[in-house]
């Protein structure tokens, strides 16, 4: 997980960021989490509190602490239940070697325009955090996996209810 503030200070994002994402291939070996949480059949948000694989994970849900190392599960709930977490943005990189700098260089779309246009006022006067769910180079090289997501969490502790919009 990388959160944005703690890298903007340390200087160096590749020496303090820990990949969260993991292969499919590894959640079927380990027994890793469901395939998909129940959803609204026409909003898709999530209906009830899952356990499922990294990959099921999608934009608007809502999850619970996911603690630090490689993530291969996610405790995924609906936003409406208190949470830790909220899935606010994605970005797909471009295919080509796997580059820690370059993965770095994307997340910083993560406090430009999209944060700003999801919570409703500018990352840096905001009271929020963000950390991001990257494509480690063991999953970008065997799966194909390009996906970043941008998550966003108060570090004052469980929020109810979406952050978009927030202002704060």
């Amino acid at each position: 997980m990388r959160t944005r503030r703690a890298l903007m200070l340390a200087g160096s994002a590749v020496a303090l960021s820990v990949a969260l994402s993991g292969c499919s291939a590894l959640n079927g070996i380990l027994g890793g989490g469901s395939g998909d949480a129940n959803r609204d059949e026409e909003s898709g948000q999530v209906t009830e509190s899952s356990n499922v694989g990294v990959f099921s994970v999608k934009l608007g849900d809502c999850m619970l602490d996911t603690g630090s190392g490689t993530m291969t599960e996610a405790n995924i709930l609906p936003c409406t239940d208190p949470h830790d977490q909220e899935v606010y943005y994605e970005i797909t990189m471009p295919d080509g070697e796997f580059s820690d700098t370059d993965i770095d260089a994307a997340t910083q779309e993560c406090i430009g325009d999209a944060y700003t246009t999801f919570v409703g006022v500018a990352y840096q006067d905001s009271a929020f955090d963000v950390t991001t769910l990257v494509p480690p180079k063991d999953s970008w090289e065997r799966n194909n996996d390009r996906v970043i997501q941008c998550i966003v969490f108060d570090p004052a502790g469980q929020t109810t209810g979406s952050l978009a919009g927030a202002a704060r």
